[in-house]
């Protein structure tokens, strides 16, 4: 027998687990039977496609065996098993990267807490809730040995070879004073049914039952097994039958998750397509959302045998929030991944899927607006991903996303939006490029201000990349506020033009600028400030620019931007009449500098910035 250590953040983890999250101990139980249902899928996949195993014996079953006197419990399956090396990646370890990002969230609130052990994948060491020593004893399908893997979830384990005849995993619990309340075959059955009854395979439970003897006038126990789940897929059954409850549950074993789902959305299709999705969209944003390797929350089926649960080909990146599933009658069962990402009937599942999810979520928005919101607060992002990459529902997305505005409170629509239009009004505005305090307060919104015209503030840091390939919402212009072409809408014709009367401080402010600035025009949009900096409609805004470099586009061609300054400022006034001095010259850098700043670019010579503040500090003090 070997001993070993545990990987130390899965140490730390079991200690969480077992002295602080207490809230839910039953998730043990549904923990340990939904591992024993993915090994049976998984062998049931291989006995039908791969020749190695279709002459392997499988009989699906999930078996419960209570030990009353001994407070025991044993879980066992016959599905694809593990030997030494799985043992001790599986529960020696945590596979995934995310341990220390569970462990980071944790906030000593039991109930929110124990959330998160499903999210995170370490539904296992949940039985050291009500366990002090847990025993696996595994083989796996095609091979001869068995293995033991032995902890009382402190310090490390032990493994050594074992004995099983067929293949699978038996996890025996041995329950602590925490558990002991589970070793009773009623609360077993009670557990079972609120959250395994959906198990497609039969689970039994073996344990002492009492019948009262009429005869002997005392009650007897009897050694019985029993089925104790209705082993159907929940999923194909017709939604009449179901009942809320019936969804909830369903959810919470499939996503690990302890909150009820926001939504979902039951769809059998028939014709010359069958299949059947199941979709729920979580209360709260899964915790690895904006990871690169996020974890796929749809499983995938052929004709209720569980095909794969890890593809990222089954619903579009924008909507990895979704959890559920995916049952075809028509894709092959030997169909693998690499075919899946070509294959025309996942393709046409995978697009009326897409088109189910977003028409539910707008009539959502319509007729439960309050539940939308809650919706939104989670996923507005993620949907502002499908705008920039999925152009066949780009329309219904942007019906769909939310914006913060200079109008309203919270968020607003773009049918919202359109509806306050005023009168001759032909554009819709925003404006994009750094935190919201920063965009509120920026010179771009004076005039729209002053014309009591609404400007959406886009403040997510994508917003940026996303609207700049966006010109239009249905028929209406979508305009950023930061482009040179918008001030054509706000020119007043009754006002005269007082570009000819600036001209001479414009060339000056040109040749004193030189190469920093594309042009020097008289602007239309300040009301209050001095100067501000635009774009031409092709180019890349200053912001975009540094995003790209961050990036790692170091090589990207950069723009000049064009300087409009206020004619009715009065220090653009008083530089009209001064003199081409060395004052001049420093307020013709600071109207550039400061105009940068306020777009929340940083300054290329802080230094020579602070020089000539201060030079023109100390002449006007």
């Amino acid at each position: 027998m070997s001993k070993r250590e545990f990987q130390t953040e899965v140490s730390q983890l079991l200690q969480l687990i077992i002295h602080s999250l207490y809230s839910h101990p039953e998730i043990f139980l549904r923990e340990l039977i939904s591992n024993s249902s993915d090994a049976l899928d998984k062998l049931r996949h291989l006995t039908l496609t791969d020749d190695a195993y279709k002459s392997l014996p499988f009989d699906p079953r999930i078996d419960l065996e209570l030990d009353e006197e001994h407070k025991t419990l044993t879980i066992s399956d016959t599905g694809i098993g593990m030997n030494e090396e799985d043992l001790v990646a599986n529960l020696g370890t945590i596979a995934r990267s995310g341990t220390k990002n569970f462990l980071s969230q944790l906030s000593g609130d039991a109930k929110k807490d124990s959330n998160l052990i499903g999210q995170f994948g370490v539904g296992f060491y949940s039985a050291f809730m009500v366990s002090d020593r847990v025993e696996v004893v595994s083989r796996k399908a095609g091979e001869e040995k068995a293995w033991r893997w032995v902890s009382d979830g402190k310090s490390g384990f032990e493994l050594e070879p074992a004995e099983r005849t067929v293949a699978g995993t038996t996890v025996l619990l041995h329950f602590n004073e925490e558990g002991k309340d589970y070793a009773n075959s009623w609360r077993l059955q009670e557990i079972v049914k609120k959250y395994s009854n959906h198990i497609a395979f039969p689970i039994f439970l073996t344990y002492d039952k009492s019948e009262w003897n009429e005869a002997e006038k005392k009650s007897i126990k009897t050694r019985t097994t029993e089925q104790v789940n209705a082993a159907s897929a929940l999923w194909r059954r017709p939604k009449s039958e179901l009942t809320d409850e019936d969804y909830k549950e369903l959810y919470k074993s499939v996503s690990g998750d302890w909150e009820d789902p926001l939504f979902w959305f039951h769809t059998k299709a028939e014709g010359s397509l069958e299949y059947t999705t199941l979709f729920f969209v979580p209360a709260k944003a899964p915790l690895d959302l904006y990871q690169t390797e996020y974890k796929v929350g749809v499983k995938l089926y052929v004709k209720r045998v569980f095909i794969l649960d890890d593809s990222k080909e089954l619903l579009p990146q924008y909507l990895r929030f979704i959890r559920g599933i995916i049952d075809s009658e028509d894709l092959p069962l030997n169909v693998s991944r690499e075919i899946l990402q070509q294959n025309r009937i996942l393709t046409s599942i995978r697009t009326a899927s897409v088109k189910k999810i977003l028409s539910e979520l707008k009539n959502i928005a319509e007729k439960q607006p309050e539940q939308y919101l809650k919706f939104i607060t989670e996923y507005n992002r993620p949907l502002k991903e499908g705008l920039y990459g999925d152009f066949a529902n780009r329309e219904t997305l942007l019906d769909l996303v939310r914006f913060k505005s200079t109008k309203v409170e919270g968020i607003t629509s773009l049918a919202d939006v359109k509806s306050r239009m005023k009168e001759g009004q032909k554009s819709i505005y925003y404006i994009t490029g750094g935190a919201e305090s920063l965009l509120r307060t920026s010179p771009l919104l004076e005039i729209y201000k002053k014309k009591d015209l609404e400007v959406l503030i886009l403040d997510d840091d994508i917003d940026e990349i996303v609207f700049s390939g966006i010109d239009k919402y249905g028929e209406i212009d979508l305009k950023a506020v930061s482009k040179a072409s918008t001030s054509e809408d706000l020119k007043d014709e009754a006002e005269p033009d007082k570009a000819e009367a600036l001209k001479p401080l414009l060339d000056k402010l040109k040749a004193t600028l030189g190469d920093q600035v594309k042009d020097v025009r008289a602007s239309v949009r300040l009301a209050d400030s001095p100067s501000c900096i635009v774009s031409d409609e092709e180019e890349p805004s200053m912001k975009m620019q540094q995003m790209m470099r961050a990036m790692g586009q170091k090589d990207i061609p950069a723009p000049k931007p064009t300087l409009e300054i206020n004619p009715d400022h009065e220090i653009v006034k008083k530089l009209l009449a001064r003199p081409d001095d060395a004052m001049a010259t420093d307020a013709a850098w600071l109207l550039l500098d400061q105009a940068l700043l306020m777009e929340g670019v940083p300054l290329q010579d802080p230094a020579t910035f602070v020089q000539r503040l201060n030079r023109v500090l100390n002449v006007s003090i």
